[in-house]
């Protein structure tokens, strides 16, 4: 930890700008533009290595491929864009250290936010700090958009607390005599997990669903049997989890092992990963629900050019985390080309008074930040994340309510 704090930055990348363009000496700190000429330099610090760098390599990737469509159509303000990548290692000390490092030694000309609510938070409090515009490609919890910032903006549909919003409403739906009359909660101790659960908890309770289970592990946590053995001891029909990464996995297969399979269950994050089903059995992610921002078969403008672009330059389709990256990258570009400048303060008042059309969908924020929107909801079905809900986005008519048992 302290090595990370002290050592100088790792330089992951900079990419994209035109080889025959040059980077002017920046002669201002300002946060209005810094060069007038030359590429328009993006600054941005990644966990590129530590527990979530298989996430953050499709990430960048999504980022990259948003500079690279940019450049192709003629750049922002007619400059290119280029990169400026360093990698945190999943550190929020560091990640603080990296974005002040961005604006007053890089002297970069526009900020992209970074990955997970614990590295944005030190992040975002810097942009504040230093009067320059925020969009964050993840990062949904609550406690991020009380601060009192107008210049942070998150490039999903919803928050953290929103995501509980379409699994109840289809729940309140079910005939009672289907529904679940028990739950087991777990959560890692994260701000994009551990608050969805919670009202996960107080909603279900609300609608006479009894808590027989209630749990929240530490990050570190890799073993998942006694938590397993816990919960089948409570016998719950349903279990949530609020997982962030291969935790998801872990904790299935800990529940695979003593052959405690319940009738529904809900995870954050993990289900959504391209490596789930084969690190649970392809067949055990059956009727796994999760929520989600963005889908590949959703039809908003620009979504399918996108997972085809990725597909072509990466040789696989898009994560979730690219298409984020890439709707920030967006979010961003909107805003420069509404304003004409980089006018940082501009660039903030301006998104807060429009709506910018996304791969994500419309895009429209109120004064903290927070999208005016909920995420998807979304089911494995026969090797496909389903889209359940809203119907605008939705790819199946159906949701399975009964999850078949794990098979070997």
């Amino acid at each position: 930890m302290t090595n990370q704090q002290t050592r100088a930055p790792r330089r992951v990348a900079v990419v994209l700008a035109a080889a025959a363009l040059t980077i002017a000496a920046c002669s201002s700190g300002t946060p209005s533009s810094q060069q007038a000429s030359g590429p328009l330099k993006i600054g941005m610090s990644l966990p590129m290595t530590g527990p979530v760098a298989d996430v953050t390599k499709s990430g960048l990737q999504g980022y990259q491929l948003w500079a690279a469509d940019v450049n192709s159509a003629g750049g922002l303000l007619g400059r290119q864009v280029s990169l400026d990548v360093l990698d945190n290692g999943f550190d929020p000390t560091q990640t603080g250290a990296q974005y002040t490092r961005l604006i007053s030694k890089d002297k970069v000309d526009l900020l992209l936010g970074t990955f997970s609510s614990l590295l944005n938070a030190p992040a975002s409090a810097i942009a504040a700090r230093q009067g320059y515009l925020y969009v964050e490609p993840s990062g949904g919890s609550a406690s991020l958009f009380t601060r009192g910032f107008s210049n942070l903006f998150f490039a999903q549909p919803g928050t953290t607390d929103h995501l509980p919003d379409r699994f109840v409403e289809w729940l309140s739906g079910l005939p009672s005599s289907q529904r679940p009359s028990s739950a087991a909660y777990l959560t890692q101790d994260d701000p994009s997990a551990s608050p969805a659960i919670a009202i996960f908890k107080t909603k279900l309770e609300a609608l006479g669903i009894k808590s027989v289970y209630n749990q929240t592990y530490d990050p570190s946590t890799t073993n998942f049997d006694a938590i397993a053995s816990s919960i089948a001891h409570a016998k719950p029909d349903i279990v949530f989890q609020g997982a962030v990464a291969d935790d998801g996995a872990q904790f299935v297969r800990s529940l695979e092992k003593i052959s405690f399979s319940p009738k529904l269950m809900f995870q954050t994050n993990a289900p959504t990963d391209e490596t789930y089903p084969t690190a649970i059995g392809k067949q055990n992610a059956e009727a796994i629900f999760t929520a989600e921002a963005w889908s590949p078969k959703a039809k908003y403008a620009g979504n399918a050019a996108f997972v085809a672009a990725y597909t072509k330059k990466y040789g696989a389709p898009p994560t979730e985390d690219a298409a984020n990256s890439y709707t920030a990258g967006q979010v961003l570009a909107a805003a420069v080309r509404a304003v004409g400048k980089v006018d940082q303060k501009a660039m903030a008042s301006w998104l807060h008074s429009h709506t910018v059309q996304t791969i994500v969908g419309p895009l429209k924020w109120d004064s903290t930040g927070v999208p005016e929107g909920s995420l998807l909801l979304a089911q494995w079905q026969s090797g496909q994340l389903e889209i359940i809900a809203p119907a605008s986005a939705a790819t199946t008519s159906d949701a399975l309510i009964t999850k078949p048992g794990w098979r070997s």
